[in-house]
């Protein structure tokens, strides 16, 4: 692995089980390891399977996670990408309504927003609600609307230990 290396999280929170396979089969291709995740049944939508997988790789691995799962349908996930030196950290939510959002984030994990997103913003706002939608679009807020159901697991959830950052 040339470069930076760093490490993230994909969370695949609801997913067919005819698509569990191809999913491991899809993220140890990007990992260039076999996968085999441990599936739970998600409890906000029976009938679909859970489960993540903490990985470590070059920057950009986040992205290239996110590409390898793109365009599945019935597939909700997110990918987080820590920020490593000399990068930012991402965030990647997939949900098969909206698509794929992406955000930026910094080495606590919070979102940024980019200046130019926030003067535009500023500039087609002419009410505050209207400034309000357009931070909510700059932000991720309608995945976080659709995903927050899921990203719980229910009683007997593994926990999940934070990585020391820095």
């Amino acid at each position: 692995m040339a470069g930076a290396i760093t490490r993230g999280v994909l969370f695949v929170h609801s997913a067919p089980r005819a698509l569990c396979p191809h999913i491991e089969w899809a993220a140890g291709g990007v990992l260039g390891a076999r996968l085999s995740l441990d599936w739970t049944e998600q409890p906000a939508a029976p009938g679909l399977f859970r489960a993540e997988h903490s990985w470590q790789g070059a920057q950009g691995t986040g992205a290239r996670l996110t590409s390898a799962l793109r365009g599945w349908a019935h597939l909700r996930y997110e990918v987080t990408e820590e920020a490593s030196h000399g990068s930012d950290g991402g965030r990647w939510s997939h949900t098969p309504e909206l698509g794929i959002f992406h955000a930026v984030t910094d080495v606590h994990g919070n979102t940024l927003v980019p200046e130019d997103r926030i003067r535009a913003a500023l500039e087609h706002a002419a009410e505050p609600e209207r400034l309000r939608r357009e931070l909510d679009v700059a932000l991720g807020q309608a995945w976080d609307d659709e995903l927050e159901p899921f990203r719980y697991a229910g009683a007997g959830a593994p926990v999940r230990w934070l990585h020391r950052v820095g």
